[in-house]
């Protein structure tokens, strides 16, 4: 297991100061993005710079629990900064934000007992991704913030043909019936010790089920940070390390897997 990591400067992001320096002039915008899957409407958030051209190496980013708001929106905005178009997908559905613990824990525990709906929710996002300027529906990783972890979870045992998979202190636990045989992209785990809702004996499960399958991962600690450790308006459980660390390893991790 990795323990820390060091600040790498990414592909994309020495591509965007090239184009800096010379004529072109960045652009970082940000819009909703309205989209249908099964009929059904949703409302994502789209984050890019329009200097960088088409085909940008992408990031899918899966909200927590409370939906698609303004941290997941800064997080793609700073993923654009960095030289990679980022789509925030909406697992919820337009307009669905739940602001309670009872709202949070119906809409999330929803997609947590139907897998397969959680699934084609994201499938259907991924599916938005042909449908962006600038963005590259070849060239993927998703990343996910607690609820998001474990979807994006859910997605690599899925067998998405995906470049990459990185859940922030996730939910660890697999579903009966499920394992790792069909992941087909590297995953980079990165987790608090001190994860009340996923402990270290999930995360040493979770190897152990990686092991078997043969996969491709890497798994970070970070020592004292606690579930949400890298949620801003978080007072009591925002790690100001772990976060940037854990920032920092992502940002090595877009730099090799999206070549």
């Amino acid at each position: 297991m990795q323990f820390t990591s060091k600040v790498a400067t990414t592909v994309p992001a020495l591509a965007a100061l090239a184009l800096l320096a010379g004529p072109a002039q960045a652009d970082i915008v940000g819009e909703p993005v309205t989209y249908e899957v099964n009929g059904e409407t949703y409302q994502g958030y789209y984050a890019r710079n329009t200097a960088l051209g088409d085909n940008q190496p992408t990031v899918m980013i899966i909200h927590d629990w409370d939906g698609l708001g303004d941290y997941e929106r800064r997080r793609a905005q700073m993923l654009a900064e960095q030289g990679y178009a980022a789509f925030a997908a909406d697992l919820y559905g337009q307009g669905v934000r739940p602001d309670t613990l009872a709202g949070k824990k119906r809409e999330s525990g929803a997609l947590y007992q139907d897998r397969e709906a959680m699934r084609a929710r994201m499938q259907g996002a991924l599916d938005q991704l042909g449908e962006l300027d600038g963005a590259s529906a070849d060239e993927v990783v998703a990343i996910g913030y607690c609820f998001g972890g474990s979807a994006v979870l859910e997605l690599a045992r899925s067998g998405a043909e995906l470049d990459g998979f990185v859940p922030f202190h996730g939910g660890l636990g697999t579903p009966q019936g499920q394992d790792y045989a069909d992941v087909r992209a590297p995953l980079l785990i990165l987790h608090g010790t001190q994860d009340s809702v996923s402990g270290l004996d999930a995360v040493a499960d979770l190897t152990e089920q990686l092991d078997a399958a043969g996969a491709d991962y890497r798994v970070e600690l970070y020592g004292g940070a606690r579930h949400a450790f890298t949620v801003w308006s978080s007072e009591d459980r925002y790690h100001p390390e772990a976060d940037l660390r854990s920032w920092a390893a992502l940002q090595g991790f877009l730099a090799r897997e999206l070549k």
